[in-house]
């Protein structure tokens, strides 16, 4: 089960936090802060895979009775200027979470046609209908890439950019629809 999923940039500022179990805020925050410290200070030459930090694996244990419901592992991608964490069980496989993480950013990346940060802060709400598409309830409900792009582009909640339109012509209605046209 995935517990978590964390989107960071480099100064360590959330721009997605998603929750799959109850935690206080307070927790959430001070979680939130330690696992920064910890991925962004790893050397790039390192494993993407880390032991969840004690503030997150002695609350977990009170919270859950099933010792295989604890979350126990974070696996991370640093992709430019962005950091995708993911906090899961033992239960899931890290290459798995990995691959997952792939897809997620392959996904925004062909919903904004080269997605950047800003991007990200902007149009929050295709975000999180991504990876609504991908994780429901912490369970990885879809993987495949073509799926994903065509459920988030169906709910219409792909942003244009302003005056695209009007820049592009009215002829180029057609292509990507519902994605930026062009940088």
């Amino acid at each position: 089960m995935i517990n978590a999923v964390l989107v960071f940039n480099n100064n360590g500022q959330p721009r997605l936090t998603k929750f799959y179990t109850h935690l206080d805020t307070s927790t959430q925050q001070r979680l939130i802060s330690e696992i920064f410290t910890l991925v962004a200070n790893r050397p790039s030459s390192s494993c993407n895979f880390l032991p969840l930090p004690p503030l997150l694996a002695s609350a977990s244990t009170t919270a859950t009775s099933l010792p295989s419901d604890t979350p126990s592992l974070i696996t991370y991608r640093h992709y430019a200027t962005l950091y995708f964490i993911l906090i899961s069980t033992s239960t899931e496989s890290p290459l798995a979470l990995l691959d997952l993480i792939q897809v997620f950013v392959e996904a925004l990346d062909r919903l904004f046609e080269d997605v950047c940060e800003l991007d990200l802060i902007f149009n929050y709400e295709t975000l999180h209908a991504t990876l609504g598409e991908m994780i429901v309830g912490g369970v990885v409900v879809e993987t495949g890439l073509d799926r994903v792009v065509e459920g988030v582009r169906s709910q219409g909640r792909v942003a244009k950019r302003p005056g695209a339109e009007g820049l592009r012509g009215m002829g180029s209605a057609g292509l990507g629809a519902g994605v930026w046209a062009g940088r």
